[in-house]
């Protein structure tokens, strides 16, 4: 059974334009299978590394429609490093961009990954190749990841990290948010997109994002190739960043609680976040959660900010709208957020807090963030750095998002209101614990790594 939440039903199919048999899996189209894991792993023998590559490859899911869910799905992704532990040669690796080849922890300081969410403080830091593993059960999945630890025995290479995670029955994350809702509709991928999937046209209505934006080898928003790597890299392959995001959840809930705010403490977490618990966007129904469009694919995704431009129904900081500003002013009527989109795949770790309880229990829980681009720099470092770290872009000067750029000196953030609510200090909720920057070629790219001499 699969574990998806009933308010975000599968979109419905219409004929792919793009090679779905050549992209791996969980890119165009995520997966809901309740078990997972992250493998991170470091190359030790590359000879005995490219016969796990050849003996994983079957397992290996590409973009292709199931006909019937499969017991399980691995896809592969290396970073830079793990691409010369490979045997990649020296020109096609100066290929690839430099932000990729730099990898994420230079970049921590950029990114806000400083004091207690600085790369001194990691679990891991740029492996050398990440397997992700999707199973219907803890069975299947156990049964792939001894199939793993067989090759570790061998030599082949060594697990550096692995991580389970929760399954996907409730969409909901620690904080209590159903996630995951705004993700972009790319075109050519054979998904109908609904309303809100896209970007905004500037007509009030929506369109696909372009195939570029996320795969390369396609056209992207500006009608252009995206800069891409030698063969056999260019094509339908895409860039990966993961951030291991511990979250404190009861300093959350303490926080909302003792805030003072005058609409009471659900009323400031949905300010904070941009929505309510249930997805209700405030931007539509900015008083109240709204079951009506929580649970209607058709209306929860479908706003914009252009006729609420002070923030007055959803502020201007808030999570949902530093990360995906849509139409907001400065923006140019969505046509420069369009450059920005990103596909996210992560999923929850560790188990929920009671609910209620406002101390920690001592166990760790956290969002495993992922998301797929073809240019890390524009994207998501553009988002994480410029516009959720940075307040300018937005006209909110010094504010922060609270959730992706806490601080541990204090930070703030600005209720818009008549008159506005002022929270500071701002602490940090959501903590670095890893991060990686990946490739993950496409399926013929990986035969052509696991066939090299």
């Amino acid at each position: 059974m699969l574990g998806r939440p009933e308010n975000l039903p599968a979109r419905s199919v219409e004929p792919a334009t793009i090679d779905l048999g050549d992209i791996q899996g969980n890119v165009l189209r995520g997966y809901t299978m309740p078990a997972a894991a992250y493998v991170f792993l470091t190359i030790v023998d590359a000879p005995r590394a490219r016969a796990l590559l050849r003996r994983v490859l079957p397992l290996v899911q590409t973009a292709e429609l199931w006909d019937a869910t499969p017991e399980h799905a691995v896809n592969v992704a290396f970073s830079h490093e793990g691409l010369r532990a490979m045997g990649v040669t020296e020109d096609v690796l100066a290929s690839f961009p430099e932000v990729f080849s730099e990898g994420i922890a230079p970049r921590a300081e950029r990114l806000g990954d400083t004091g207690t969410s600085a790369p001194s403080e990691w679990e891991f830091s740029d492996p050398h190749a990440l397997l992700t593993v999707c199973a219907v059960d803890t069975e299947s999945l156990e049964s792939v990841l001894a199939e793993l630890r067989a090759f570790e025995a061998e030599g082949a290479v060594e697990f550096v990290h692995i991580m389970h995670t929760l399954d996907r029955t409730t969409g909901h994350d620690h904080f209590g948010f159903f996630d995951g809702v705004s993700q972009p509709a790319i075109a050519g991928a054979g998904v109908r997109s609904r309303r809100g999937d896209g970007q905004p046209d500037g007509n009030g209505g929506w369109r696909e994002v372009a195939t570029g934006e996320v795969l390369l080898g396609y056209p992207d928003e500006d009608g252009r190739l995206p800069e891409a790597p030698a063969a056999p890299f260019e094509r339908n392959g895409t860039f990966v960043v993961v951030r291991k995001l511990a979250m404190d959840v009861a300093g959350f809930r303490r926080f909302v609680r003792d805030a003072g705010y005058p609409g009471g403490p659900d009323k400031l977490a949905a300010k904070m976040v941009g929505r309510w618990p249930d997805g209700t966007p405030l931007a539509i129904s900015p008083e109240a959660p709204d079951a009506a469009i929580s649970a209607d694919p058709e209306r929860i995704n479908d706003f914009a900010y252009d006729d609420d431009p002070e923030g007055l129904r959803c502020p201007v900081g808030a999570h949902v709208r530093r990360s995906n500003p849509r139409d907001s002013k400065g923006f140019f009527h969505g046509r420069l957020t369009n450059r920005h989109r990103m596909v996210r795949r992560g999923r929850s770790y560790g188990t929920p807090l009671d609910e209620d309880r406002l101390d920690d229990d001592g166990t760790e829980r956290g969002l495993m963030f992922v998301s797929f681009q073809t240019d890390i720099w524009r994207q998501f470092e553009t988002v994480q750095a410029l516009w959720m770290n940075d307040g300018d872009p937005l006209g909110v000067g010094a504010d922060k998002d609270f959730l992706a750029s806490g601080d541990d000196d204090g930070g703030k953030m600005t209720i818009p209101g008549h008159p506005p609510f002022f929270l500071k200090p701002l602490p940090r909720f959501v903590t670095t614990r890893g991060g990686a920057y990946l490739f993950q070629p496409s399926m013929s790219a990986l035969r052509w790594l696991g066939d090299l001499a």
